[in-house]
């Protein structure tokens, strides 16, 4: 949610900030705006509702004026997506500006404060709030520095926030700060780099910091990277990290969309995501995070995993996966309601949380409630570094890759196989699980790659002319037993996500309690049948649907004949596991959203309101 870009160095830093805006605009956005220090030392600040695109038509002619400056693309929180909204926001003197991420919870009151003393509002904005706070303190404390300014006004507020800030008269001097929302700052020759990740400097440099929880920096040419404590101002010696991030990697390589690379980029995200922690032939899984803390799991009451959206989806199958294999209670919270709910946490509980971002705010504020409480708290996340990866006792990587569409896929499959790893580890070690069953288990789960290449190359065709026939649809419904009941709430989640279709995900043998009166001939029901796993129920189920004329999409295994012969549409999937199935019947699903979206002109990498990383509550 909201982007960040900032630069100071020698190159036209118009270019750096621009170019930088688009690789976050799979962060999810509503405007977009610049602000840069030109050779007068005034500020050049243009900003718009809509798109970088739409910037760049208004601020063209900023082109190398400049080698310092930031910029921001905005999700709208307070205040509608509009011009007068957008950051950069300008403080009452135009003598500071500021582009922040996240939330200023008590913006409201220091809002009346600053009004009372004479200052105005342009935007309905708790940013533009920020930046006259800032020159408050500093009117009110001459004889202060700008950082020590910007720290001492940081001190009055709560919430969320990442921030770059300038002051006319510091030039050269950016000072930024982090509470909640992500930031890193970019290592160069002669030059710095600020962003909410490492995508828009990647090409310039391999070495950045990341800004911890209640850090900020003072940056210049002149005196570098100092990092200071936000409450006390004591210094902190920065870790610099190797970025193992690559151009290549967050490019669309001749897709027409990142969504559909990411689909098609699953056998290796599967592969880099085992690699090194299944070895076949030795009948071995190595879990180092939870190798290192077995006794933990093993003694766990149980387990509660916590997540949002999608990675939700996937910690409801490490459920079931968990439960079956190890045998150790599982509970599945929405990380949203768990943190509300005074929740009874114990000290020998195992708290895991799943995120693709690591930076999901609702979650990390669950995590720091349960390690309150005393729990072992495990994270599984895709960003290396992430706050998620720090906050947490241990934890294991996906290693799926950057994933820049805003519709989670690649990061989906590759948080079952961590959950699938998990559990037959936990499963082996405490004896749940024979040997026997072990080793067909992880010869299964080595030969998915493989099965999902084979998935992609006999669907893909099929699903996109499938897809031509439900462009008009309003409704759909998705069904599944078992381990494809989170399947089917995943794939209705796709659906609704990038095609602006509403659809619903249901348990099949629900269907009587209430959504069977939603079936009739205009009523699209995709339905996952593999044959391992309540087929005959399923059969019952599309019989109850056709003889309500609805139209069946059945995902089925190759081979399979009675669900085929009462359906519409048949996909074939290979035969596999129960336990591995929402892995394989992924695949379809997430194409078949796809291709209904592209041919509804929908923006699939940039649905409407959605952000990649949800850094807000």
């Amino acid at each position: 949610m909201c982007g960040i870009v900032g630069y100071t160095g020698f190159r036209d830093a118009y270019e750096v900030v621009i170019n930088g805006l688009r690789r976050l605009e799979y962060r999810g956005y509503d405007s977009a705006g610049i602000v840069l220090r030109d050779k007068n030392n005034q500020f050049e600040l243009k900003k718009t509702k809509g798109k970088v695109d739409d910037l760049v038509e208004v601020s063209s002619q900023l082109k190398e004026t400049s080698t310092i400056g930031m910029g921001h693309t905005r999700w709208a929180t307070h205040g509608v997506p509009s011009d007068r909204n957008s950051h950069p926001h300008m403080s009452n003197n135009e003598k500071i500006v500021l582009v922040h991420n996240g939330i200023i919870e008590n913006y409201d009151t220091i809002k009346t404060m600053l009004t009372e003393k004479g200052f105005t509002f342009q935007s309905e904005t708790d940013t533009e709030v920020l930046v006259n706070l800032i020159q408050f303190v500093m009117d009110e404390n001459a004889n202060l520095d700008f950082p020590t300014v910007v720290r001492f006004a940081l001190n009055e507020v709560y919430g969320a926030y990442a921030i770059t800030v300038m002051h006319q008269d510091f030039p050269g001097e950016l000072v930024v700060a982090r509470l909640g929302s992500p930031l890193a700052i970019g290592l160069g020759e002669n030059e710095f780099f600020i962003a909410s990740d490492a995508s828009p400097f990647v090409e310039f440099t391999k070495e950045a910091i990341y800004l911890e929880e209640g850090h900020m920096a003072i940056i210049s040419l002149e005196k570098g990277v100092d990092i200071r404590s936000i409450q006390d101002n004591s210094k902190i010696e920065p870790a610099i990290q190797e970025l193992k991030l690559n151009l290549e990697q967050i490019e669309k390589g001749g897709y027409e969309h990142f969504m559909l690379k990411e689909i098609f980029e699953q056998p290796k995200s599967i592969h880099d995501t085992m690699r090194g922690r299944i070895l076949v032939n030795e009948g071995v899984v190595k879990m180092a995070g939870i190798w290192d803390h077995l006794e933990k799991f093993k003694n766990a009451k149980r387990i509660i995993i916590i997540a949002c959206g999608t990675s939700w989806h996937a910690g409801l199958v490490g459920e079931y996966l968990i439960e079956e294999f190890a045998r150790i209670p599982v509970e599945v919270e929405y990380a949203s309601e768990f943190r509300y709910r005074n929740p009874i946490i114990n000290s020998d509980d195992v708290v895991i949380a799943i995120s693709q971002s690591g930076e999901t705010a609702d979650t990390m504020a669950a995590l720091k409630l349960a390690k309150e409480k005393g729990a072992f708290i495990y994270g599984i996340c895709n960003v290396v570094d992430s706050s998620i990866a720090r906050i947490t006792d241990a934890g294991s990587y996906t290693h799926a890759g950057p994933e820049i569409g805003v519709a989670s896929t690649k990061a989906f499959t590759a948080q079952l196989v961590i959950l699938s790893l998990i559990a037959l580890k936990l499963g082996k070690h405490n004896g749940q699980l024979g040997n026997a069953e072990f080793m067909s288990l992880i010869a299964e789960l080595d030969a998915l790659p493989t099965k999902i290449e084979e998935v992609l190359h006999a669907t893909h065709d099929l699903v996109k002319e499938i897809s031509k026939d439900f462009v008009n649809a309003q409704n759909f419904l998705y069904l599944g037993r078992g381990y494809n009941y989170p399947s089917a709430l995943e794939g209705a989640l796709k659906l609704k996500e990038i095609s602006y279709i509403h659809a619903e995900g249901y348990p099949a043998a629900e269907m009587k309690h209430g959504p069977i009166a939603l079936i009739d001939e205009n009523m699209p029901i995709v339905i996952i049948a593999p044959k391992k796993g309540h087929y005959d129920k399923l059969v019952s189920n599309v019989q109850e649907i056709k003889a309500r004329k609805g139209k069946v999409i059945a995902v089925v295994n190759k081979g399979d004949v009675q669900v085929s012969e009462m359906s519409d549409y048949v996909i074939e999937i290979p035969e596999t596991s129960e336990c591995y199935s929402p892995i394989v019947s992924a695949i379809p699903l997430q194409l078949l959203a796809y291709y209904i979206a592209v041919y509804r002109g929908a923006n699939v990498d940039q649905p409407r309101n959605l952000a990649k990383s949800v850094t807000v509550e």
